[in-house]
């Protein structure tokens, strides 16, 4: 498949690191609403209205080197996207540490109606999986360390397509070979649907008003955990987050310990939801050190 490529250079605001974004569809785009979407794509200070699918793609600085990637799926309310501190900002610290970063700027379920609703957010990060495997050789990309980041409706999206990596198909925009993660890590996820767990404005904006029972045990990860599909995962989350309360994270892990998954819980003490990465000194920053050192553990880097 050619896949065109669009090379941006930041100056001002993301210093100068080279990335390309890829569009996810070339032509027919998969369950496409009949109404225009549009998504609230939050860059720095900058709002902007977006229609489209994309993977901002950050290669790893080493080029002749088969290296790990990270598929990187920002959070906000399954309505906006947090695309700096959960989306770029993350894929520069992966670099860092030698991975290969791709931040998923997905269709966003708040501004999409039935039927496309509940399909539009998995398929785009199907497609996305999908592209960086089929791409894994020509990127110098290990095809058996291609792992998922997401933040709080975007954790969710993460363990949903930790659980339900091959349920939309695809559709026929593209091949029908599905990929499993290797691995996924969730930071303040939204995991469950059910009311006295779940984050409202992301089940009202993924499910609509009047969600069925199956859509809601179907997009409650918890209930969706097999020891057949579901990758080694890790969690981190505050107790103090009001927002997404832990217990969503602590619900998850129990569940994939009873699957005998490989999994971690970190419990930060103080950080409330969503500080991503911020500030470069933040005391949330805790997390970053560790994410790092249970890849080493899952021998996804070296060091």
């Amino acid at each position: 498949m050619r896949v065109i490529f669009y090379f941006i250079y930041f100056w001002s605001l993301f210093g100068f690191s080279q990335k390309a974004i890829l569009p996810l569809y070339e032509k027919h785009i998969p369950c496409s609403s009949f109404e225009k979407i549009e998504a609230n794509l939050t860059i720095g200070e900058k709002d902007q209205k977006k229609n489209t699918s994309q993977l901002w793609y950050y290669p790893s600085t080493h080029p002749k080197k088969e290296v790990a990637a990270v598929l990187i799926i920002p959070g906000g309310g399954y309505k906006n996207l947090a695309f700096e501190h959960e989306g770029i900002k993350v894929a520069e610290w992966l670099n860092k540490i030698g991975i290969s970063a791709f931040v998923l700027m997905y269709r966003t379920p708040h501004w999409e109606s039935k039927p496309c609703k509940t399909k539009v957010a998995l398929l785009d990060a199907q497609r996305a999986l999908q592209m960086i495997a089929e791409n894994a050789k020509k990127w110098n990309i290990d095809n058996s360390k291609i792992g998922i980041i997401g933040f709080s409706a975007g954790g969710h999206l993460a363990a949903t397509l930790s659980n339900h990596f091959d349920f939309n198909n695809l559709e026929k925009s593209t091949n029908k070979q599905n990929y499993r993660p290797s691995f996924c890590i969730l930071v303040y996820p939204v995991i469950s649907m059910k009311d006295k767990l779940t984050h409202l404005g992301s089940k009202y904006s993924l499910l609509g008003s009047s969600p069925t029972d199956e859509e809601v045990h179907f997009f409650s990860n918890e209930l969706q955990i097999t020891a057949e599909k579901t990758p080694p995962t890790l969690l981190i989350h505050a107790i103090d987050d009001a927002v997404v309360i832990p217990e969503n994270s602590i619900l998850y892990h129990k569940a994939l310990q009873e699957n005998k998954i490989p999994t971690k819980l970190h419990l930060i003490e103080q950080g409330g939801h969503g500080f991503g990465i911020k500030n470069a000194l933040a005391p949330t920053n805790s997390w970053l050190k560790i994410t790092k050192e249970w890849l080493k553990d899952q021998k996804i880097i070296a060091h």
